[in-house]
């Protein structure tokens, strides 16, 4: 387990998971938000994107009282990505994350804020970060509201950075500064 805070628990991804994974990557409300309604995931597209890559990726399912609802990932960030980001200079240690609910019966219940929040209290106490940053897509404006409720705030706008449903869009880099 990575950690365990209140209802909420952290644990790393287990080979078994790939079938919720793949159920929760071929959900069409899912994919409108994480990966493209153009991008199903069947098991072969989860066991490569999700098994055999980056192992500098804390890859992690979130589990509410016993169910597990969905994926979260952290990482420390490249210099590749810190530059891309504009932080090639700094020498805050950086954490960047991704997560999505997969159960979308938990959307719109404060499960995913409280997992943010629990993920960057995490991040700043456990890896010692300065700065945990992300960036969502500029029309995901549910999800920006949840990170700003976490304390997140926009650093830069980030033009055609991610390739989504056939176009390349908009994402916010938004941090939260220890």
């Amino acid at each position: 387990m990575i950690y365990k805070d209140g209802y909420i628990k952290v644990r790393e991804l287990r080979e078994e998971d790939n079938h919720l994974l793949a159920k929760w990557l071929s959900d069409p409300e899912v994919l409108q938000y994480y990966e493209g309604r153009d991008n199903p995931f069947d098991l072969e597209k989860v066991n490569e994107k999700f098994y055999n890559c980056d192992e500098n990726e804390m890859k992690c399912m979130i589990v509410f009282d016993s169910v597990e609802i969905g994926y979260i990932q952290f990482y420390k960030l490249d210099e590749e990505t810190r530059n891309h980001y504009g932080y090639i200079d700094s020498t805050d240690k950086i954490y960047g994350m991704d997560q999505f609910i997969g159960e979308t019966n938990y959307w719109n219940k404060g499960v995913g804020t409280d997992v943010v929040k629990s993920m960057v209290t995490f991040l700043i106490k456990q890896k010692h970060a300065d700065l945990v940053v992300m960036d969502p897509q500029t029309w995901n404006e549910r999800a920006i509201r949840c990170y700003e409720k976490c304390g997140f705030k926009k650093a830069a706008l980030l033009p055609k950075n991610e390739l989504h449903e056939g176009e390349y869009r908009d994402c916010w880099l938004i941090e939260y500064r220890r």
